[in-house]
């Protein structure tokens, strides 16, 4: 890979428990101008607000059909998939 491309699509930008990490989605909004990534969201924290709550839900039901799309990333424990969907609670 390009060691000029940006950190979002390295490992330098990627959580190694699934995701981007902070670094990671600085980089996405600079090369993406308007784009706002969030962090996560876990169950503890959906509990306490409707919006965060929503978020939630709806990451969790797109990444199930990203699994039924993709199956062998969905077996795998290991995959980018399945290491997002575990930190957000899914």
């Amino acid at each position: 890979m390009n060691p000029s491309s940006d950190a979002w699509q390295r490992s330098a930008g990627k959580n190694p428990k699934g995701g981007l990490n902070e670094k990671g989605r600085k980089s996405y909004e600079r090369s993406h101008p308007g784009s706002d990534l969030k962090p996560p969201v876990k169950k503890e924290q959906a509990a306490k607000s409707p919006k965060s709550a929503a978020r939630r839900k709806s990451y969790c039901a797109r990444s199930a059909g990203q699994a039924k799309m993709f199956p062998k990333a969905a077996k795998d424990p290991n995959s980018r998939l399945n290491k997002a969907r575990r930190a957000w609670d899914c």
